[in-house]
This record gives C-alpha cells, sequence and structure tokens, in this order.
C-alpha cells in the first residue's frame, strides 16, 4: 500500500472517531480490503451481542476480504469497545484508535491513543470542543498482538472461499448485508 492511501485511511478513521466519539460512541469495528492497491471498500460489524457473538461478528469481517481476493487488508476498532464486547482483556492503550495492515506475509499494527476532551464546565451549549485529543502514537509494531476476533479476521482475510457461485464475491456482499453488517463498496471496484 502506498503512504497516501494510508495516509487517507488513517485520516478517514480518526475523522469518523472524532464524529463518532462527539456523538456518544466509538465506530464498530471495521475492514478495508484492498485489491491491487485498490480500495473495495469499507465494512462494518453488525450489531452483535456481548460475548461469543461479538468474537464471531468481528472474525467474519474477513468474509468480504477473501471473497474479494484481497492482497491487504486494514482492519480498525478501538481497544475498550473490542474488550468489553467481547469480554476480553484490553490490549494496548485504551482509549486507542488500533488498525493494523496486514497481508498473507504478516502484519503491522499501529495505535493512535486519544483522551476525550469535555466541554469547558460554564461553556455556552453552542462551544465548540473537538471531542478527541489524539495523544503521541506510539511507534508502528510489526507482528504486534491482536485481539483474538482481529487476528481471526487476518487470518481468514487470505483464505480462498470455496463458493460455487457464478460470483462468490456479489453472493458474498448481500449475505453479509443480510447479516447486518454495513457494506460501503468503492465505486471503483471491479471484481
Amino acid at each position: 500500500m502506498d503512504t497516501r492511501t494510508w495516509d487517507t485511511l488513517v485520516g478517514s478513521m480518526k475523522s469518523a472517531y472524532v464524529n463518532g466519539v462527539g456523538e456518544g460512541a466509538a465506530p464498530r469495528p471495521v475492514i478495508m480490503p484492498l485489491v491491487r492497491g485498490e480500495l473495495v471498500g469499507l465494512v462494518w460489524v453488525r450489531p452483535t451481542e456481548p460475548g461469543a457473538d461479538s468474537l464471531t461478528g468481528i472474525a467474519a469481517l474477513s468474509n468480504i476480504a477473501a471473497a474479494a481476493c484481497a492482497d491487504e487488508v486494514v482492519l480498525a476498532w478501538e481497544t475498550h469497545e473490542v474488550a468489553t464486547a467481547c469480554r476480553l482483556p484490553a490490549l494496548g492503550p485504551a482509549p486507542c484508535l488500533n488498525m493494523v495492515h496486514a497481508t498473507p506475509d504478516g502484519h503491522v499494527l499501529h495505535q493512535f491513543p486519544y483522551t476525550e476532551t469535555p466541554p469547558p464546565s460554564g461553556a455556552p451549549e453552542d462551544t465548540v470542543t473537538p471531542p478527541l485529543d489524539w495523544q503521541r502514537a506510539p511507534a508502528p509494531q510489526p507482528g504486534g498482538e491482536l485481539p483474538p476476533p482481529v487476528q481471526a479476521a487476518v487470518d481468514y482475510a487470505f483464505t480462498p472461499m470455496d463458493l460455487d457461485h457464478p460470483n462468490p464475491f456479489g453472493v458474498t456482499v448481500v449475505l453479509m448485508e443480510e447479516d447486518g453488517y454495513t457494506v460501503r463498496l468503492s465505486d471503483g471496484f471491479e471484481h
């Protein structure tokens, strides 16, 4: 992936977090598969129940990447949100936007810790205060430890799908949408 594409994805996720946290919730985990450097789209995890359902829901993000025959994926998630939803210990700083860039040869974990900044006390209601203060990011971690469902999504993203269908990608998109995943495909992606 070229630097410009990575910077665009990071900027997009940071913006989504500023908006989401400003509205009271961090965005759900999302996968961004790429084929030959072209972004296929973004797929957010379906609504899940705490525990095993969350583990399965996040791991199944891999389906879209496998169906697209992605050669790279980026996953983004919030440390505390995934730990709470999956009933797992938090890995790394919290609160933190985590992004992993993965290929079939390995992955690199990037972490973007932040603090929430409440509006100043006594400030008028229409005072605009950025809801997040981005902290200094630690160095990227090649092979960094990932929460189990994210690790599963990375592992299975590059496992070819065995679907007996003339359009495995199209049917996967439809099935994921029917299951409640939010799918936004890039206009230019043709498989």
